[in-house]
């Protein structure tokens, strides 16, 4: 990250440095910017068109100085150490300010000095009560001295006018899981031979959140799939997420729908949809032990004043006022749960079922995090990129409303915090991990990125009829889902996977991590289909998995014998909550003088306990360059620190046996027979 840039001529100087008075250089704009206020693009500026743009730079979003309007959590004015006012629409500035500051969503923090007398109060007037209009003015006014600038001309569209001359040919990076070929292309691909692709939802009369396809057991008819899934909240029914190359499934689905009154056979279906051909099913309480969406939103905007430089915390609490935060902590028990579930889904052949109320965050959250432990292809560049469009984009995550975007109650980042965990991971195992901490960060910052429809829409419904899929379709409504938002600002061809078109081609290159280890890759780790590795499950066996443990299910659904059964908290019987390892030892079912159980190749599972649990510095620190340039530790102890976390990183990459064993090691017979 670049602290600062510097450029000539006069006017206002950007940026992202810390308070001014400390030591510093600054960048400037062309021209004065109190000549007026004006727009090219709507819903994005940058700041840095303060600087012309170098014949190799492709792509000017690739500046640290681009922000989204959506992405602006604050506007103030500042005058000294202590005049501070906050801009806010229609109000007049009371002093001319020394610098401006634009708050970020994403936890940057951009600094607009003036230079000597300033900007006049009257260039920061608003007659407009819209929020986003004041802000479009206030801050266009920034580069407003660019104008009339060829560059800027250039920069219109966020570069999607070079996209455009080729999106009628541009072949997505990944599937986008659009048509029904993508599926079945992804169907066999994981090897799920029990499993087909259901078009029942194909013009989205079934639910408007579902995908059009998805896949259900070969046995299930789609009008048998149509009947079942009315009895699930949002019509969410049973279906595949993953299927374990040993020959688990792990589904996911809505909560049961109470009010309904199924017949017998309504009630066979969705049993055997759950069961998927297996004898042990495993239910899983999802929202067991997790956060709730007002839990993690507290959590988000806490840690978000906590990491910006005004923060009022002194120095001595402020790891005290993090763990106030209780972000970690969701961090931690999101990592705990996926632990678990993983080992649910390896050591045995089984169904295991997500069931969250809504299907559409926690589940996708959990799904995404279990295939990144459990299958080392999930870990590579293009295959993490395939899961987030899968698990949450195809699945029907509400982005906008979870962003903030529709001005809804229900906002939560519960996206952020699976990157968050994501980052953990990477951290403790980074030679597992194909891409680098440099991609999760241009994935966090792309949700608030207006150029694509990825993390602009809430339903697969909205953009496909953003993007003119399905015109000629008509459309049946999802009761609580409003109609997509009107215009056509973004380029419905695009997605954010598109990143050489917001990217120049040196970011993209450090989306690679350096330390990724080539044995991990995905052909090396495991035979497909091999059944002698997981334990045949006991017979007709249904479990919950809730509190850490397992408990046995006289049925499993709740209509059968009243439908208020569902809400008995008896038939959830909880038990002591026990860690992953002794989970794991008691699903291989290994004596306790064996010690630890050894674990499946491929298979991962975290650290959470304590201090294993850190603070994503480079994303949550972004508003404080000196903790990012390494001047957060000006004693011998803070040095110390620091080297000894880069050892830690250094014994991690460096192999621990020789390069004959490496290669015996990731030898499938030498895998089967150690495990037997």
């Amino acid at each position: 990250m670049e602290p600062e840039k510097c450029g000539g001529g006069a006017g206002a100087r950007v940026s992202t440095s810390p308070p001014r008075r400390r030591s510093q250089r600054w960048g400037s704009l062309d021209q004065s910017l109190s000549r007026g206020v004006g727009c090219q693009s709507p819903g994005v500026i940058s700041l840095a068109a303060a600087w012309p743009l170098d014949a190799s730079q492709e792509t000017p979003l690739s500046s640290e100085y681009d922000f989204s309007l959506a992405n602006i959590g604050r506007l103030e004015a500042v005058n000294g150490l202590s005049r501070v006012q906050l801009l806010r629409p229609g109000s007049l500035l009371k002093f001319i300010p020394e610098e401006i500051l634009i708050h970020g969503q994403d936890f940057r923090l951009l600094r607009v000095g003036f230079e000597a007398g300033g900007l006049e109060p009257q260039a920061f007037q608003s007659e407009t009560k819209d929020g986003m209009s004041f802000l479009l003015q206030v801050t266009m006014a920034i580069v407003q001295a660019r104008a009339q600038n060829s560059q800027a001309q250039q920069y219109a569209g966020i570069t999607l006018s070079k996209a455009g001359q080729s999106s009628g040919s541009r072949k997505p990076p990944i599937p986008l899981l659009e048509t029904s070929e993508d599926w079945e292309i992804e169907r066999k691909k994981q090897g799920a031979r029990g499993w087909r692709v259901s078009t029942v939802n194909e013009r989205f009369d079934v639910a408007t959140s579902l995908p059009r396809y998805f896949w259900v057991p070969n046995r299930t008819l789609d009008s048998e799939v149509r009947r079942a899934f009315g009895h699930f909240h949002q019509s969410r029914g049973p279906r595949l997420s993953w299927h374990h190359p040993g020959g688990s499934d792990l589904l996911r689905c809505g909560g049961f729908y109470t009010a309904s009154d199924p017949n017998k056979d309504d009630i066979r279906v969705v049993e055997s949809m759950f069961q998927a051909g297996h004898s042990d099913i495993v239910l899983v309480d999802t929202m067991d032990e997790l956060p709730s969406l007002a839990d993690v939103q507290l959590a988000h905007l806490r840690l978000r004043a906590l990491c910006l430089p005004d923060s009022s915390v002194a120095e001595d609490k402020w790891l005290s006022a993090l763990d106030g935060t209780r972000w970690l902590d969701y961090v931690r028990s999101c990592l705990r749960k996926a632990s678990d579930i993983s080992v649910l889904v390896t050591s045995r052949v089984r169904s295991v079922v997500l069931q969250e109320r809504g299907d559409r965050d926690f589940n996708g959250l959990l799904s995404s995090l279990v295939q990144l432990l459990s299958a080392p292809e999930a870990r590579t560049l293009l295959g993490f990129q395939s899961l987030v469009q899968r698990e949450w984009v195809a699945a029907g995550h509400p982005f906008l409303t979870r962003l903030g975007g529709t001005g809804a109650s229900e906002e939560a980042p519960v996206f952020l915090l699976f990157l968050d965990c994501v980052w953990q991971l990477l951290q403790q195992s980074p030679a597992e991990f194909e891409f680098s901490e440099f991609f999760l960060l241009a994935l966090h910052d792309s949700v608030r990125v207006p150029d694509t429809l990825t993390f602009l829409r809430d339903t697969p419904w909205e953009r496909g009829k953003q993007s003119g899929q399905f015109n000629t379709y008509t459309q049946v409504y999802t009761a609580g889902y409003s109609q997509p938002p009107a215009g056509n600002s973004v380029n419905p061809q695009l997605s954010v996977w598109d990143w050489d078109l917001r990217y120049s081609k040196e970011q993209i290159l450090q989306f690679h991590n350096l330390g990724y280890d080539p044995e991990h890759c995905p052909d090396s780790w495991l035979p497909r289909q091999q059944p002698s590795f997981m334990v045949p499950g006991p017979p007709s066996s249904v479990w919950l998995f809730s509190r850490g443990a397992l408990t046995p299910l006289n049925q499993l659904c709740p209509w059968r014998d009243s439908p208020s059964l569902l809400a008995v908290s008896s038939r959830w019987l909880p038990r002591p909550a026990i860690s992953s390892e002794s989970l794991a030892d008691q699903e291989w079912g290994l004596p306790s003088h064996w010690g630890a159980c050894p674990l499946p190749p491929g298979l991962l599972l975290p650290g959470y306990l304590g201090p294993q649990i850190r603070l994503w510095r480079r994303c949550y620190l972004r508003g404080r360059p000196e903790v990012q340039m390494g001047l957060s530790a000006p004693t011998i102890s803070g040095l110390q620190a620091e080297l000894a976390h880069l050892q830690e990183l250094l014994r991690k990459w460096t192999p621990r046996i020789s390069p004959e064993d490496h290669s015996k090691k990731r030898n499938p017979n030498t895998i089967m027979s150690q495990s037997r």
